[in-house]
């Protein structure tokens, strides 16, 4: 289900950009300073994914804005302090359960 949900949510977004170009984002390898300094819709793509991703199955498919941009605003402080680590485990420490 999070797979199935994060992708539908990213290729919508995708879709919506006015962008031209394809771009392969490998976020196992994205770190924090990378993600501040993408462009909006880079990063609105990846707090999509990590919003979904970390619903987990169990989860409705259900976007809470208000939570949403709590942890937006959570992973970006954090991000700005710690702008070597790994976004990936930048949300583990923001969003895990």
């Amino acid at each position: 289900m999070k797979t199935t949900v994060s992708i539908a949510l990213a290729g919508a977004l995708m879709l919506s950009s006015a962008t031209a170009n394809a771009t392969v984002l490998d976020l196992s390898t994205m770190n924090c300073k990378q993600f501040v300094e993408s462009d909006k819709d880079t990063i609105m793509m990846v707090l999509t994914w990590m919003d979904g991703w970390y619903k987990g199955d169990s989860d409705e498919a259900i976007i809470d804005t208000d939570v949403f941009v709590a942890n937006a605003k959570k992973f970006g402080e954090y991000c700005g302090k710690n702008p070597t680590i790994s976004i990936v485990n930048a949300a583990e420490e923001i969003l895990g359960k």
